[in-house]
């Protein structure tokens, strides 16, 4: 199966969480943060505004960060995904 998103949303897949501090201190899963950094896996065709479909900002391969509390968690064949609003995306890291 694959995710197809619809008008302005955008599949990511979050990078894994940080393990341990920088100063070595191992973290457990439960005080883990959620990270904001991503891949872009699928984008939709873009929102539709007056009958004009304006077009998407990023592309699939792009990595990304977006906001701490945006989208929604997915799991599709054993892999977990967030689909999130193209304005909840907040910068591409080049």
């Amino acid at each position: 199966m694959t995710l197809k998103p619809l008008g302005d949303k955008v599949v990511v897949k979050q990078s894994e969480a940080e393990e341990t501090t920088a100063s070595g201190i191992v973290l457990p899963s439960s005080s883990q943060e959620k990270p904001q950094y991503a891949e872009v896996i699928a984008v939709g065709p873009g929102k539709v505004e007056d009958g004009k479909t304006i077009p998407m900002e990023v592309k699939v391969g792009d990595k990304v960060i977006y906001t701490r509390y945006a989208g929604t968690d997915v799991k599709l064949d054993k892999e977990e995904y967030v689909i999130v609003k193209q304005s909840d995306i907040l910068a591409i890291v080049e």
